[in-house]
């Protein structure tokens, strides 16, 4: 099911022309997706988001975290020392390999901060409306509107 027709929702709606595009990526960017690694988006207030990577083996020196156009992308790449390489595992369960992930920001959304905790990146997102976005009240005139020509009387 990739081809959605919009036509009802532009019939209602003025400006929301890039909402089809977004859903046509969502559809088709989800097709092979890389999992690693595993991330919870939740909601933490009514404009608040937080963004928690697993990041088990990487510091802070190693993530890379960056808005562009819209997106936020976060990607590590481990450096590997001298120290690391004379390392001989028995066994290797923790990937520690190089990722980036991509996640597309809504308009007027934004980084606020991040931090690595107990293994985890959590990146802290707030959406501030502009003040030009948010509902006003508008006042009714009482006299002519500016600009109209006063209606002429019945003779």
């Amino acid at each position: 099911m990739r081809n959605l027709d919009f036509t009802p929702l532009y019939r209602s709606t003025v400006g929301f022309d890039h909402f089809a595009d977004m859903i046509d990526r969502a559809f088709t960017g989800d097709v092979g997706q890389p999992t690693y690694p595993p991330y919870n988006i939740e909601k933490t207030a009514e404009d608040a988001y937080r963004i928690s990577i697993a990041v088990a083996g990487f510091s802070e020196d190693d993530l890379n975290i960056e808005t562009r156009e819209g997106k936020l992308l976060v990607s590590a790449r481990k450096v590997e020392d001298e120290a690391e390489t004379a390392k001989t595992y028995l066994h290797r369960g923790i990937a520690e390999r190089a990722f980036e992930k991509r996640f597309q920001l809504a308009e007027h959304v934004s980084v606020t901060g991040a931090a690595v905790v107990n293994g985890m990146l959590n990146i802290d997102l707030v959406r501030e409306m502009p003040e030009a976005l948010k509902p006003r009240q508008i006042q009714i005139s009482k006299t002519r509107a500016i600009g109209s020509k006063p209606a002429k009387k019945a003779a």
